[in-house]
């Protein structure tokens, strides 16, 4: 579900927005004289997002560097960087 609310409501009621964002997991999108403006979110949720973020990085690294010839690494590496990248975006989302 989108979160959508005037960029008036986080000058009138941070709290609410604040718990919003905590509550949902969610980023919520405010808007100014109806369009889009700004997105916030809590900073458990930007710390999980952005260990995606850098682990898809990783991945297209990986399978870009493969697709060049290069052989790359072994199962067992591919699965122990697998296993740190889902502890890391776990962590995060526990914080």
């Amino acid at each position: 579900m989108m979160n959508i609310k005037p960029s008036a409501a986080i000058r009138k009621n941070y709290n609410e927005v604040s718990e919003l964002c905590k509550r949902s997991g969610e980023p919520v999108y405010l808007t100014k004289n109806g369009e889009g403006d700004l997105v916030v979110m809590d900073i458990a949720t930007y710390m999980r997002r952005e260990s995606m973020l850098r682990l898809r990085e990783s991945l297209v690294i990986a399978e870009e560097s493969r697709l060049q010839g290069n052989t790359g690494r072994s199962v067992d590496d591919v699965s122990a960087m697998m296993k740190a990248a889902v502890r890391e975006v776990l962590d995060g989302h526990r914080k």
